[in-house]
């Protein structure tokens, strides 16, 4: 027979309890996910909206204390596909509080939500047309006299091509965040989007843009089980009300995707995708060519280990093209989301990104 001494029965009892409360409270929250599964408020790092134009809007981050750094930063979502609030998911898990945190003056560019009104924006649109404007209204705002590009996604090579064409540009530092350069190395995507399998002008024909359900199926064959370890995930941890509000801020960024205007779909995969043109030299935007060696600029790109949407290796070429002697690259553990978003990114990353670019501010 099994002899049990007072302390281990203490710590039995203890232990017991302690399960049975986080039971209890894995019990309640699992209710509230079951009923209320995307009601949180997302995006509460207050701001000022400065300018506007068409449905792009450009926000200015209100300063929690004196400004450090003297270059202001502008950050350049990807356009479409969901809404930039991934950057402020929640008070304590925010990389624009953060950054602001950090004495960065941040503006975020929003390229707003799409309708059928917009198909006929395009990439020429976006990076000839809109990114010179918020640049100049940017920097006449904050009174500076350069500026920071900090392109995550999508909005990387938007805004290396910019860069590009505009060379004399007062762009001190562009920072690409998990954003595809060389598309040859895109992963599973370059392989859907091969003109083999995609006829983007019949797609474009058909629906007119891309819907955003059509963008949700995408990306749920990309990583089939997700749902599954997400919610296997949740579950041990209900317990956790932090966890919990975590989840539903996720979840509410996560349920929100945005169309994407079909001219801007059919170049975005003819030119970028299938045609790989901008590593090649070959890209052109309001009739001039999208020259990556002409960005001599401070540059640093970060890669994630594990990212299915944009792998190291179409990340990092970036660096090998550019002119610029000051360039680095960062390879941090996670995927494309948990690169902005969640624990290790707020350990890693954003410290990563806000001491590379601190001591080029000023």
């Amino acid at each position: 027979m099994v002899q049990w001494d007072a302390g281990a029965q203490q710590d039995l009892l203890k232990r017991w309890q302690e399960e049975i409360a986080r039971h209890g409270k894995r019990m309640a929250n699992a209710m509230e996910v079951s009923l209320r599964p995307s009601e949180n408020q997302v995006g509460q790092t207050p701001r000022d909206l400065i300018y506007r134009k068409g449905k792009a809007r450009l926000y200015r981050y209100r300063r929690a204390a004196e400004v450090v750094h003297a270059v202001p930063v502008l950050m350049v979502p990807n356009l479409g596909i969901s809404r930039p609030t991934i950057f402020d998911l929640q008070p304590g898990n925010s990389f624009i509080e953060y950054m602001v945190k950090q004495g960065f003056d941040f503006f975020l560019l929003d390229w707003g939500i799409f309708g059928e009104e917009d198909n006929g924006l395009t990439v020429d649109d976006c990076v000839v047309g809109i990114l010179p404007i918020m640049v100049k209204k940017l920097l006449q705002a904050s009174g500076a006299s350069a500026v920071s590009l900090l392109g995550y996604c999508m909005g990387a090579p938007l805004s290396a091509c910019y860069v590009a064409l505009r060379p004399e540009s007062p762009v001190r530092n562009l920072v690409n965040m998990a954003g595809p350069i060389d598309f040859e190395h895109a992963g599973l995507f370059s392989t859907w989007m091969n003109q083999r399998h995609l006829d983007v002008d019949k797609l474009v024909d058909t629906f007119g843009g891309v819907p955003a359900d059509l963008i949700r199926a995408g990306f749920k064959l990309l990583k089939p089980t997700a749902d599954l370890s997400t919610y296997t995930n949740l579950w041990w941890n209900l317990w956790n009300d932090r966890y919990v509000r975590s989840f539903k801020a996720l979840n509410t960024w996560a349920n929100a995707y945005v169309p994407i205007p079909g001219c801007f779909f059919k170049q975005w995969v003819g030119d970028f995708y299938q045609g790989n043109k901008l590593i090649a030299g070959e890209l052109y935007l309001g009739g001039r060519r999208v020259d990556l060696s002409q960005i001599a600029c401070s540059v640093l790109a970060v890669g994630a280990e594990t990212d299915f949407i944009a792998p190291p290796a179409c990340v990092k070429a970036l660096i090998d093209v550019v002119s610029s002697r000051d360039k680095e690259y960062f390879e941090l553990h996670g995927g494309h989301i948990s690169l902005i978003a969640g624990r290790q990114a707020s350990k890693v990353a954003w410290p990563a990104v806000s001491g590379w670019l601190g001591p080029r501010s000023q």
